[in-house]
């Protein structure tokens, strides 16, 4: 499985970026964003079962942030609205195949397949 991020950049406070993750996986796979802020942990914060197009949101981000998916172009997205300053960090799309019926979709160290990142800063 190859993801490719893109969509990243520089937006001032209360802006909006979409980033994009080329991913083509199927109904088995759980897919997510991360993000990692210099110095800090990195950070899950939403999450999508494909087969059964359950999502789930890291707290810092909920109400803010939609993951979603475009089957017919095998893509991925970030919707990012209001975004602040502690949203700075690099953005990676990442997957990993659920044993079953979307087990494991947030579970972090599953995760077995990652995009490159693309950087985001908020400033």
């Amino acid at each position: 499985v190859q993801l490719v991020e893109s969509g990243g950049g520089s937006v001032q406070p209360g802006g909006s970026l979409r980033l994009s993750c080329v991913a083509s996986l199927d109904g088995r796979h759980c897919m997510a964003w991360f993000r990692q802020a210099p110095g800090k942990d990195r950070e899950g914060v939403a999450v999508l079962w494909i087969g059964g197009a359950t999502t789930s949101y890291a707290d810092s981000v909920k109400g803010r942030f939609i993951i979603t998916r475009d089957k017919a172009k095998d893509l991925a997205y970030l919707q990012m609205n209001g975004l602040q300053p502690e949203d700075t960090a690099m953005y990676y799309c990442a997957a990993h195949l659920s044993p079953f019926g979307g087990f494991g979709c947030g579970t972090w160290w599953r995760y077995n397949y990652w995009g490159q990142g693309t950087q985001v800063t908020v400033s």
